[in-house]
């Protein structure tokens, strides 16, 4: 074969890439990687590498580019610290189902072993790199020869994509730079087929349409098999209410009348009033993990539970499991109920757990986190972080009609939004909003920057109140401290960064007037903007665990 036929390593990687759709790599340059970097450069100009501040939100880049658009996720990351700074958001990715494949830079092979910079090769008693990344992935490898790239790289996209994981190419440095004839070749993919369902699925589920009522509580596996209007077609067929994950606000119309809350500890009491009444419970693309089912177990006795997933889930013994293809298998399921589906039961409405409400200048969580709302676009992005904000503004802000809402629940890592926000706003190009606290802020905020390197349309909004809060609220709640570890000197995050970053617009607003006029005039931007907004330490957020014993709707706080 011709010389000029054989391609580095690295090239071939990127090409393959390009083949396959993926427009953007995000990562950290490095000694060790910078050949994928170089070959990104000389590619075709589809693909574009995007650098961040940090490994872990240039995996967070990745899983909210994935979560916003569907495509597969791809991190580039060099060997050492920058390696072991992807860890967790492998762990999320693996733990959430996102697929995502980490291409992780190594020392060149003549030195592993024998004392290298940064060597992971688990030889002569250094770091065990293969193993480290082994247990955060559903497929890992290393590149030991140039020629087998063209094996192991098709088969990592197709694990991370089939089995809904990371996975991981640790490649040596002399192997990317080494040269090739031979070019990765897709995996075949064959669709399973729907076939018809389980017989004893069916009838539960023609029993639930003429024995009602019925609820459905919807997962992240309807975000990840792409089936909410499965999803819709099912409830519609069923005449069922529906609630949702914390994960997965977004899979079914927040304003829809069926629409009855998020289930779980940040969730709606109105998912359990209609557990309650129901006589059929149908999980959808979830094992109802406890983050989700908090506050309903006493609920489901007596219940008859399908469940739609490939696995099993989390409760009850006597299941009815339907595998397979999630979408094929709604579809399969609306289409075997026949005849004319019932009226959905009415039900008292969407209501919340105890929560505290603005009084003059003290502003709460509902308040402002509703004021956001009316400034944010049926098509936008919402990006929701940890904490006593995640909690506020899971409860209180429905999913964007025909936007995304991503939560990142796998790990819950603080800090995970700015990532994913980036990301999200590549995906799709749409206005996106990063809800977090300051203490998120102080985590992984600096990623800002990379919002601003790149002009992107995210509006960042900073719940400010000097604290990490829901340790702090831990604290008063469950210890009686006097002394609490939680608290932070008071700091001007608006001003600091619109010192940081001149091109930025930001600002620190104290009343609901000042933000609703901030996010008015960001709105005729393009670039991307912050509003850091001065909270009150000692407000409980709606977090079942904090809800005190009895049944009143508002609350002040207990300090």
């Amino acid at each position: 074969m011709p010389d000029a036929e054989r391609k580095r390593v690295v090239d071939r990687i990127v090409d393959h890439l390009d083949s396959a759709g993926v427009r953007h790599v995000f990562g950290v340059h490095g000694a060790n990687v910078e050949d994928i970097y170089d070959a990104i450069t000389r590619g075709s100009g589809r693909v574009a590498g995007i650098v961040g501040k940090h490994e872990f939100s240039a995996g967070a880049m990745a899983e909210g580019y994935h979560r916003a658009s569907n495509r597969l996720a791809v991190v580039a990351a060099t060997s050492g610290g920058g390696a072991l700074n992807l860890v967790p958001a492998l762990g999320e990715a693996y733990a959430s189902g996102v697929p995502l494949l980490a291409l992780i830079g190594q020392p060149p092979t003549s030195l592993e072993g024998r004392g290298a910079f940064q060597d992971q090769s688990g030889l002569n008693e250094s770091l065990n790199g293969p193993a480290l990344f082994a247990a955060v992935s559903r497929f890992c490898a290393r590149v030991e020869k140039p020629d087998e790239i063209a094996d192991l790289l098709p088969r990592a996209m197709h694990a991370a994509e089939r089995e809904r994981g990371p996975a991981v190419l640790l490649i040596p440095k002399d192997v990317q730079q080494a040269s090739t004839e031979l070019e990765p070749v897709d995996l075949p993919v064959e669709d399973e087929e729907p076939g018809e369902l389980d017989e004893r699925v069916l009838r539960a589920l023609e029993a639930a349409r003429s024995g009602g009522p019925t609820l459905i509580v919807a997962g992240s596996g309807v975000v990840r098999a792409d089936a909410r209007a499965e999803l819709a077609s099912l409830a519609a067929g069923l005449g069922a209410w529906v609630a949702v994950e914390p994960d997965a606000k977004d899979v079914f119309d927040n304003h829809d009348p069926r629409f009855v809350g998020v289930a779980g500890a940040n969730g709606h009491p109105s998912v359990r009033r209609c557990l309650d009444r129901a006589r059929t419970l149908v999980l959808v693309g979830t094992r109802f993990p406890q983050v989700a089912r908090a506050g309903l177990e006493a609920s489901l006795a007596g219940k008859e539970i399908v469940c739609f997933d490939r696995q099993a889930p989390h409760v009850g013994d006597e299941v009815l499991l339907e595998t397979g293809e999630l979408r094929a298998r709604l579809r399969s399921a609306a289409q075997q109920l026949l005849g004319q589906p019932p009226a959905t039961p009415p039900h008292d409405g969407l209501d919340f757990l105890p929560h505290e409400r603005t009084e003059g200048d003290r502003i709460a969580l509902r308040e402002v986190v509703g004021t956001i709302a009316e400034a944010v676009p049926d098509d936008a992005v919402v990006v929701s972080d940890a904490g006593n904000t995640g909690c506020g503004v899971l409860h209180f802000l429905p999913a964007p009609a025909r936007g995304r809402y991503l939560l990142a629940l796998g790990m819950g890592g603080m800090g995970f939004s700015f990532g994913a926000g980036i990301g999200a706003a590549f995906a799709t190009g749409r206005r996106t909003f990063v809800l977090a606290g300051d203490g998120s802020f102080y985590m992984h905020g600096m990623e800002v920057h990379t919002a601003v390197e790149h002009d992107l349309p995210v509006t960042f909004v900073i719940f400010n109140n000097n604290s990490h809060a829901a340790c702090k609220s831990r604290e008063e709640l469950f210890y009686d401290a006097e002394h609490t570890y939680n608290a932070f000197r008071g700091s001007d995050i608006g001003a600091g960064v619109a010192a940081m970053f001149p091109s930025i617009r930001a600002r620190t607003v104290r009343t609901l007037d000042e933000l609703r006029s901030f996010l008015a005039a960001s709105d005729s931007t393009t670039g991307p903007s912050l509003v850091s907004i001065e909270m009150r330490p000692d407000e409980m957020p709606p977090y079942l665990p904090f809800v005190p014993t009895d049944d009143s709707t508002e609350r002040t706080s207990p300090k």
